[in-house]
């Protein structure tokens, strides 16, 4: 094995793959965003370009990532490779009068918002850094804190860098993020990229597909039948809908029925809160179905008393969960996850979108003998604070317990080596989080991934919506970068006129 050797990196601590020195040298010269398949390396490309910024001596590094377990991951890693000590992690629990002397450091490792907030405050300046790399880059749109730091280095000549495993599939969504980080040029591989393949383990993909069990059905119907007569006062309204009921579309009309059809506003409401029940009650089961409603009466909102006493199909819903949930039925999917994890041996990492969801997971595979772990984001009561994070990661890579179960905080960038399968329990419509999921597994040897559907849900049509955006997704790139190309044309021909008049 062939070592990279540059200045600032420890010797023979970096295996040199030639596309990985390719890539770090393109973002070298330009603001570049770098995208590459999850497992391939982006923080040995970052390190590369650090090291070469650090021999030039013009000013210190920033590297923010957007959750504190993976800026951890960054810091340890960078701490491990580079001949440097200098090298600090500042998060928001880390006070004022101390952050100062942390922000002096040659590299410094921070989550957005500590970055931002510090930026605005002018505790630290725009001028004291050479270089800002942004992982996890496809974050960068709305207000995220991407925005905000990209916002201060737009007067300076800073090297700006992104990092993403995939683009937005949206095209707006991957210019807006482009022209606020300045970006010249987009730095791509895939799987397919002749240099790319030799390092790329197989990641077999299965669906696996449950019937909804019979009480699950009877409670999905009566929802649903709750759905209908929502939408026909929607539309007698003359609030014209689709006929395919979808969730995004009734947000979507949120802010016009406010301002312009206010007799709509309680039916509008009512629907979407029924949608969500429904999302619920079909991907993750009974229990997470149950909290919901718990949670959305006590928060008293338009129409809830309505839909919880007086509506006959939702209130018969609510009873019927309760009776299923007193006989210990909660979801189909339940029982096939003991299946799928006692067919392989090694680690099983499981993803669900909500947090009931991880709990029901959890208490289930503790019942059925299987070691289980929880990784959830800090934020609630019951949320885990970044130490505690930490500290799962290391347990689950230690072997402690055989099972992760995770929210969206583990699809980000987490480095767990041995993964030998990861199971969707409900199924992404983003071709981000898709992909992300996905790139926990198949990083040493053949990784397996299991997406659990259930039929005519939610799940399906998710389904549908993910095949669609990642297909969009894969050839964004080369979209993303004839615009720069066409960009860079219309400059030069500017400076070339300009000059010439």
């Amino acid at each position: 094995m062939q070592y990279l050797e540059k200045k600032y990196v420890k010797k023979d601590s970096i295996e040199k793959r030639d596309y990985q020195v390719n890539l770090a040298n393109q973002a070298i010269d330009e603001n570049c965003i770098v995208v590459l398949p999850t497992g391939l390396g982006k923080t040995a490309i970052a390190l590369q370009v650090i090291a070469e910024y650090l021999s030039k001596g013009t000013g210190s590094i920033l590297f923010v990532a957007p959750t504190k377990v993976l800026v951890h991951q960054h810091y340890e890693f960078l701490k491990e490779h580079l001949t440097l000590d200098d090298i600090s992690l500042v998060t928001g629990e880390d006070p004022i009068q101390k952050r100062g002397k942390l922000w002096s450091n040659s590299v410094v490792c921070a989550t957005p918002e500590i970055a931002r907030n510090d930026l605005n405050r002018e505790i630290i300046s725009p001028s004291q850094f050479s270089l800002v790399i942004f992982d996890e880059v496809h974050r960068t749109i709305g207000d995220y804190a991407y925005s905000g730091i990209a916002e201060r280095f737009e007067n300076s000549s800073t090297r700006l860098i992104g990092m993403t495993a995939t683009l937005p599939s949206e095209k707006e969504k991957a210019t807006e993020i482009l022209t606020r980080l300045k970006i010249s040029r987009v730095a791509e591989r895939t799987e397919d990229s002749p240099d790319v393949k030799p390092y790329i383990q197989e990641t077999n993909t299965e669906w696996i597909n449950v019937e909804l069990p019979p009480e699950l059905k009877a409670i999905q119907t009566l929802l649903k039948l709750a759905l209908d007569e929502r939408y026909d006062v929607l539309r007698k309204n003359g609030i014209r809908l689709a006929e395919q009921q979808s969730l995004s579309a009734l947000l979507r009309i949120r802010q016009f029925v406010l301002n312009q059809n206010r007799r709509s506003a309680k039916p509008l409401f009512t629907a979407i809160r029924i949608h969500y029940a429904l999302n619920i009650l079909e991907a993750h089961g009974i229990t997470p179905f149950l909290k919901f409603c718990e949670r959305a009466q006590a928060k008293k909102g338009v129409g809830v008393k309505e839909l919880f006493e007086v509506d006959p199909n939702f209130t018969r819903a609510v009873h019927l969960a309760k009776e299923a949930q007193s006989r210990g039925i909660e979801h189909s999917k339940i029982p096939k996850l003991k299946e799928i994890i006692k067919s392989v041996t090694g680690k099983t990492l499981i993803f669900t979108s909500y947090r009931d969801s991880v709990d029901l997971i959890f208490n289930k595979l503790t019942e059925m003998g299987i070691s289980a772990g929880i990784l959830i984001g800090k934020a609630g009561e019951a949320g885990l604070k970044q130490k505690k994070q930490i500290e799962t990661v290391q347990k689950f890579r230690d072997g402690a317990f055989q099972v992760l179960v995770a929210t969206r905080v583990g699809e980000e960038g987490l480095d767990i080596a041995e993964v030998n399968q990861v199971i969707f329990y409900d199924n992404v419509p983003s071709s981000i989080r898709f992909i992300q999921r996905r790139g926990r597994t198949g990083r040493k040897d053949t990784g397996k991934l299991v997406v659990l559907i259930a039929k005519n849900t939610i799940d399906e049509t998710y389904y549908w919506i993910g095949k669609r955006k990642m297909t969009s997704a894969k050839s964004m790139g080369e979209k993303m970068t004839k615009v720069l190309e066409k960009n860079q044309e219309i400059e030069s021909q500017k400076t070339g006129l300009d000059a010439f008049l």
